[in-house]
């Protein structure tokens, strides 16, 4: 697995910090910015994440901003992407569970390593139960397509 990793300014330390835990974990990322806590527009740096997740490059993907709400918005214009912002160990299980998010998104100013390396690993060992969901899944696709030019 390969984790496509961003954030701006706001972001960036705790990416940092997430970066070291994968590193110790012989976790694949590539990080796509803020490379300092210089101001950065985070739009720029979603669409990057989301482009390597939409193209399959990266397997899921993870930004940080301030609330993580910005940045979940921008991903999910993105045809395909299904962002979501989780803010604790239920709702990281819950959108792969019955989302399939493939895009987690979380905000910095509400959370330490600690809170979000628990947030993480759940995310990521948390597999789409499909079933009743998949079919919700199906709906969103084509919404996407019809919607999504």
């Amino acid at each position: 697995m390969k984790i496509a990793i961003g954030s701006d300014h706001r972001g960036y330390e705790l990416k940092e910090k997430i970066k070291r835990c994968f590193k110790d974990r012989q976790l694949k990322y590539e990080d796509f910015g803020a490379f300092s806590q210089e101001k950065t527009d985070y739009p720029i740096i979603v669409e990057k994440v989301a482009i390597a997740v939409q193209k399959k490059e990266c397997d899921l993907g993870i930004l940080i901003c301030g609330t993580g709400f910005g940045m979940c918005i921008t991903a999910n214009k993105f045809k395909g992407i299904r962002a979501t912002t989780c803010y604790n160990e239920e709702t990281a299980k819950l959108s792969r569970l019955h989302n399939n998010a493939n895009i987690l998104t979380m905000g910095a100013n509400y959370l330490d390593i600690d809170k979000a390396m628990i947030i993480i690993d759940t995310w990521l060992n948390t597999e789409f139960e499909g079933g009743r969901h998949k079919k919700r899944i199906e709906e969103i696709e084509k919404i996407e397509n019809h919607n999504m030019k």
